[in-house]
């Protein structure tokens, strides 16, 4: 193949080219993920689907303890077969701020926001607040 290069024919095996593509490497829920460094705007959200998983389970469990079905976490583990730490991890999901809940189902959460981080670090309880925190995560 054959191209002009200032006019000239130039052979492109004698010829390096790179692409350069902008991206960021950051952890996601324990993996390395590639997230561009330049927003377009007709990219599609991406969700996350073990977030999305845990968000309903969280809420399914919620309207449980909230009609008596079941009397606590403990409950709720044994019936599902999970330890009881991670039913109440889950179960502070439904502490997060409606704006963020809804951002997470769109697929427009922080990129940097996973599963792992919201199971092992405190929420501020003030909706406000969370919304202040969680926007400086991909900054």
């Amino acid at each position: 193949m054959k191209i002009r290069q200032n006019g000239e024919p130039v052979h492109l095996e004698d010829r390096k080219m790179t692409t350069l593509i902008p991206v960021k490497i950051k952890w996601h829920g324990g993996r390395k993920k590639v997230i561009p460094a330049v927003t377009l705007p007709d990219q599609q959200p991406e969700h996350d689907a073990s977030m999305l998983v845990a968000l309903s389970r969280a809420y399914h469990w919620q309207r449980l303890l909230d009609t008596g079905v079941v009397d606590s976490g403990s409950d709720i583990a044994r019936r599902e077969g999970l330890h009881q730490t991670t039913v109440n991890a889950l179960l502070r999901l439904t502490q997060l701020s409606p704006t963020l809940v809804r951002d997470i189902l769109n697929g427009r959460q922080p990129k940097t926001l996973s599963m792992r981080w919201l199971k092992t670090h405190e929420l501020p309880w003030e909706w406000g607040e969370q919304q202040e925190f969680f926007g400086r995560f991909d900054a």
